[in-house]
């Protein structure tokens, strides 16, 4: 046996065990030297456009004799045509990041990024373009009073980063060229630190625009929501005067088209609002590892997104949260309320079979009444028929007397017709 099948291989493994480990390495951080730039776009894209995505990138790489990223690969780097390309694939967007090194000046943001986009062969768009972002480090110290001239003095947001080795700025707002901004000035971070610090900064400006998505979809869905707020409170009231089962049915069916166009939107919403969240708490994972030191006299990156950010977020939180506060007092009235109509239709229901019951009752006698009459009609139907044969029999010679006789048979005859009825009766009623 040799050593290797002495450790943890000699053991059958977990299918997932190497996926598992292989998570936390999926998005590794790579050095980076100053002075670089970096041109980053990510892109919403659902699983078949990803999957093109990754193609398109894969057959880049043939061309060049290089190879390509797998189907299971999250991240993957590749030199191409005077720029390193770092491919992403997250569960809803795709980035791609152009790193372009060595270049020449010390001018921020020069040369413009449409200069650059020219040394590049772009891919194939897998989808809506969302992010757009232009980072550039320089090595060295800057004085964040000269940056205003690059950002505007009264949007930029900069301050110390990783310990004071670093200066960054940004104003979170597109340029001309629809890019927005991130500047690094390196002090003294080594490779690896301002690769770490680039990759964050990134991150912030993509997790921050990504969480806004949720902030439409809060605004789009507030009317309805104000609309079921204000309608409800009517509909609570005429519950409390609505009499009678049709009156009850008519504000039932009115809740339950409510509760079903707030259900709507909080299916359609539910994803968006859950993303917004995750997002959100990305961003403040990645403020919080910049390690950030405010300047005098200017907002921190943390200071300016908890002031424009927040408030969004806020929005979103607050509009589902209102959707489950309604959702539940929909429920609540609902459900009163079929426990109202369910009353009323058993009241009616057992009106009903009362009235039943009595009109079975007269069914009965009048059914007995007929009894007696038939029984006394049968009756007299035979003592006629008797009669008129005693006659016959008197004229034939024999000594009956017609009348006489047949008064005498009338009371066998009403027993036998009555005990005839009881029999029928009862066989009916065994059936």
């Amino acid at each position: 046996m040799t050593d290797a099948g002495l450790g943890a291989s000699a053991f059958e493994q977990h299918p997932l065990r190497a996926r598992i480990l292989g998570e936390l390495h999926a998005r590794p951080t790579r050095p980076l030297e100053a002075p670089a730039r970096i041109l980053h776009f990510a892109f919403l894209a659902d699983a078949a456009g990803a999957e093109a995505d990754r193609l398109a990138v894969t057959q880049a790489c043939i061309e060049r004799g290089l190879p390509g990223p797998d189907s299971q690969t999250r991240q993957f780097r590749v030199e191409l045509q005077g720029a390193a390309l770092v491919w992403e694939r997250h569960g809803e967007f795709i980035t791609h990041s152009w790193e372009f090194s060595g270049l020449d000046g010390d001018e921020p943001f020069a040369p413009s990024p449409a200069t650059l986009m020219q040394k590049i062969r772009m891919l194939p768009q897998p989808g809506p373009l969302l992010v757009a972002v232009d980072l550039h480090m320089l090595a060295g110290d800057r004085d964040p009073a000269s940056l205003g001239a690059v950002f505007g003095p009264l949007q930029m947001a900069v301050c110390d980063a990783n310990a004071g080795r670093a200066l960054i700025a940004t104003d979170f707002a597109p340029d001309t060229f629809g890019f927005v901004r991130i500047f690094i000035a390196n002090r003294s971070m080594p490779a690896m630190a301002a690769g770490r610090l680039a990759q964050r900064a990134l991150e912030v400006e993509t997790y921050r625009t990504l969480a806004l998505l949720g902030l439409p979809e809060a605004q789009s869905l507030a009317p309805s929501i104000q609309r079921i707020e204000q309608e409800l409170p009517r509909l609570l009231d005429a519950m409390t005067q609505a009499t009678g089962v049709e009156q009850n049915r008519h504000l039932l069916d009115a809740l339950t088209g409510l509760a079903s166009e707030l259900e709507v939107g909080a299916a359609a919403s539910l994803y968006r609002f859950g993303a917004t969240r995750a997002y959100d708490d990305l961003v403040r994972a990645r403020l919080d590892a910049i390690n950030e030191t405010p300047l005098p006299d200017y907002p921190s990156w943390s200071g300016f997104l908890t002031r424009r950010l927040q408030p969004a977020m806020r929005t979103c939180r607050n509009t589902e949260a209102r959707q489950a506060d309604l959702s539940r007092k929909l429920a609540r009235a609902a459900q009163l309320l079929r426990t109202r109509v369910d009353t009323e239709v058993e009241a009616q229901n057992g009106d009903l079979l009362r009235q039943m019951g009595e009109r079975v009752q007269l069914q009965l006698r009048l059914q007995q009444t007929v009894e007696g009459l038939s029984i006394a009609a049968i009756t007299y139907y035979i003592a006629s028929v008797i009669h008129h044969v005693l006659e016959g029999a008197k004229e034939a010679g024999l000594h009956v007397e017609p009348s006489t006789d047949t008064a005498i048979l009338i009371p066998f005859i009403v027993a036998f017709v009555a005990w005839t009825v009881w029999r029928i009766r009862r066989k009916h009623s065994g059936e």
